[in-house]
């Protein structure tokens, strides 16, 4: 019997909402899955025949110790997604690999530490004369932390927000806030095994007056992706697929996805690490997962 892992953390956990509904499925499918803190120094990882990152979600604030953490689990057994993968997903700098690639992306203006935000902002907006506002947040993050909505007339504001991240040793990200994203919300579609399973709506979080709608489960509904939004997600896990030569898709997968200016969709991010997979909101996604696992480790589904 195949022992896996099921990787968490005390204080995420309780908000897992996939965790339980993951863990009959996997037993379903002839898998021995536990759940594990990444934190207790008392697991003995290399008794697993693979690790799989779930809820892990308190590396936010302790990615160096997350990112040792990573290295150590992938020396002993397998880790999925694998660590190339999971180093290249958590800074949001992957959005111009994408465009490089060809993948239509939310346009995304990268200000590094050292610079003049000021003068960033301001040269942000020059290009961007169409967008009435516009969001500022770090490269690396989790769960709308740092992450602010801006109008225009707040430039100011927005500056001394790039200027508090990069205080803090971070990149800061600007991309034109979308319309469509009050109207319609956001795409967020999950596959397992490379293999489109299912879609929700995820509601808007950043409210016109700068607060911000942390996601709850309650801000989700099931969606069924339009063509054209499943086109726009493949590729774009195509696109990381050559960018870290990975000779195999991923065993989850989810990419998030709003409406351009034109209707259009393009990707918002690219979530290979520990993304919620919003199993909850699907019959058969669970199943499907737990499929996807077993087939990776060679296990012959019941």
């Amino acid at each position: 019997m195949s022992r896996l892992a099921l990787v968490t953390d005390e204080v995420s956990l309780p908000i897992d909402y996939d965790m339980a509904l993951l863990l009959d499925a996997c037993r379903a499918a002839g898998l021995v899955a536990e759940v594990c803190d990444w934190e207790d120094p008392a697991v003995d990882w290399s008794g697993f025949d693979a690790v799989l990152l779930r809820s892990p979600w308190s590396y936010v604030d302790r990615l160096p110790a997350f990112l040792a953490w990573c290295e150590r689990v992938a020396a002993v057994t397998d880790l999925h997604n694998p660590l190339p993968v999971v180093r290249w997903s958590l800074n949001k700098l992957y959005m111009a690999d994408l465009a490089a690639r060809g993948v239509p992306v939310v346009p995304s203006t990268f200000v590094r530490p050292g610079g003049d935000p000021s003068a960033a902002v301001r040269q942000f907006l020059d290009g961007h004369s169409e967008a009435a506002e516009f969001v500022v947040k770090p490269t690396v993050g989790a769960y709308s932390k740092d992450v602010q909505r801006f109008s225009r007339s707040r430039a100011a504001d927005a500056a001394a927000h790039v200027a508090r991240l990069h205080s803090e040793g971070l990149v800061a990200l600007l991309q034109p806030y979308l319309e469509s994203v009050d109207r319609d919300g956001e795409t967020d579609l999950i596959y397992f095994g490379g293999v489109y399973s299912h879609a929700i709506r995820k509601s808007p979080m950043l409210m016109p007056d700068g607060t911000v709608n942390v996601p709850t489960f309650d801000s989700r509904t099931p969606r069924t992706a339009e063509d054209d939004e499943r086109a726009v997600a493949s590729a774009a896990l195509a696109a990381a697929g050559a960018q870290l030569g990975l000779d195999r898709p991923l065993v989850y997968a989810r990419v998030d996805v709003i409406r351009g200016s034109d209707g259009a969709p393009i990707v918002l991010e690219l979530e290979l690490c520990e993304p919620s997979l919003n199993l909850p909101f699907t019959d058969h996604g669970p199943t499907r997962f737990a499929e996807a696992i077993a087939e990776r480790l060679g296990v012959s589904a019941r």
